[in-house]
C-alpha cells in the first residue's frame, strides 16, 4: 500500500514539474495557442471562411483590403481572407501526415537496425546514410519533381525526405539504452526481441522523439510551402500557403499584401511548432535544458 501511494505521488510529482516547465516560457505558451488557433481553423475553415475560397470575380480583381474583402483579392477576385483559412487545412494535413508517416517509417527502421545489428542495421543504416546525403529541402523536391505536384505526392516526398532523420536518432537511442540492465534482465528472464524492443526499449527513446516530431511538423509546413512556391508542390488553384505566396509576388509593389500575409502565416506557424518542441524537450529532458 506504501509503495503505491510513493509510486503515485512520484508520478504527480514528475507531472506538476513537467507543468511548470513546460509553461514557464511565454513564447511556448504563445506557440501552443497558435497551433490550437490552427487547429480549430483547420476544422471549422467552411464556417469561418467568409467567400467560396475558390469562386471567381472577375470585377474585384487586385483589391486592397477594404471592409467587404478584410485580406483584399487576387488576381481573379478570390478572397484572400477565405484561402488563407483554407490554407491551414493543407498545411496541417501535410504536416501531421508526412511526419506521422516518416516517424512511423524512420522510428521502426532505427529500432530494428539498433535492437538486431548486424545486416539489418548495415542495411538500414546504409540507406539513411545515401538519404541524408541530400537536404531534405531538395530530396523531397527531387522526389516532387519525379512524381508530379498535388497533395499525395507532395506528402509521399516529404516522408522520404524526413525518414532519416528519424532512423538516425531512434538508431542512436537504441544504441545507448539496449546495454541497460532493465533490458539485460528482461533477456535473462526470457523475454523476446519483439517484447524487449516495444515494452523496454521503445518507450525510454521517446522524450527526444516527441521534441523531433513537433519541431517537424513545422518544417514540413515551410518544405511543402517551398515546393508550392517552386512549381512542384500543390498545384492552383487549390488554397495551399506556398501556392498563394507564389501567386501573389508578382504583385508585391501593387499589393504587398497578397504575398507577404500567407508568408507571415507560415513563419508564425513554423516558429510556433518549434518553440513548443524546444519547451517539450526542455520538460522531457533536464539534461538538456539551456543547452540548445
Amino acid at each position: 500500500m506504501h509503495k503505491d501511494v510513493t509510486e503515485e505521488s512520484a508520478r504527480i510529482s514528475e507531472f506538476r514539474r513537467f507543468y511548470r516547465v513546460f509553461f514557464s516560457r511565454g513564447v511556448v505558451v504563445f506557440g501552443i495557442i497558435v497551433i490550437i488557433a490552427l487547429i480549430i481553423t483547420a476544422i471549422f475553415a467552411p464556417w469561418m471562411a467568409p467567400y467560396d475560397p475558390y469562386a471567381l470575380d472577375m470585377s474585384k480583381t487586385i483589391l486592397q483590403p477594404c471592409k467587404e474583402h478584410l485580406l483584399g483579392t487576387d488576381a481573379l477576385g478570390r478572397d484572400m481572407l477565405s484561402r488563407l483559412i483554407f490554407g491551414t487545412r493543407i498545411a496541417l494535413m501535410v504536416g501531421v501526415v508526412a511526419v506521422g508517416a516518416a516517424a512511423t517509417i524512420g522510428m521502426t527502421m532505427g529500432l530494428l537496425a539498433g535492437y538486431l545489428g548486424g545486416w539489418v542495421s548495415m542495411i538500414f543504416m546504409r540507406l539513411t546514410d545515401a538519404l541524408m546525403a541530400f537536404p531534405m529541402v531538395l530530396l523531397a523536391l527531387l522526389i516532387a519533381g519525379i512524381l508530379g505536384g498535388g497533395l499525395k505526392n507532395v506528402i509521399v516526398a516529404l516522408t522520404i525526405g524526413l525518414t532519416p532523420s528519424y532512423a538516425r536518432l531512434m538508431y542512436g537511442q537504441v544504441l545507448s539504452i539496449r546495454e541497460n540492465d532493465y533490458v539485460l534482465a528482461g533477456r535473462s528472464m526470457g523475454a523476446n526481441n519483439v517484447r524487449i524492443m516495444l515494452r523496454h526499449i521503445f518507450p525510454n527513446c521517446m522524450p527526444p522523439l516527441i521534441v523531433q516530431i513537433t519541431m517537424m511538423i513545422g518544417m514540413a509546413i515551410l518544405a511543402e510551402a517551398s515546393l508550392s512556391f517552386l512549381g512542384v508542390g500543390i498545384k492552383p488553384p487549390e488554397a495551399a500557403w506556398g501556392t498563394i505566396v507564389y501567386e501573389g509576388y508578382q504583385y508585391l509593389r501593387t499589393n504587398p499584401t497578397l504575398s507577404l500575409i500567407p508568408g507571415f502565416a507560415i513563419m508564425i506557424v513554423v516558429f510556433s511548432f518549434n518553440m513548443v518542441g524546444d519547451g517539450l524537450r526542455d520538460a522531457l529532458d533536464p539534461r538538456l535544458r539551456g543547452v540548445l
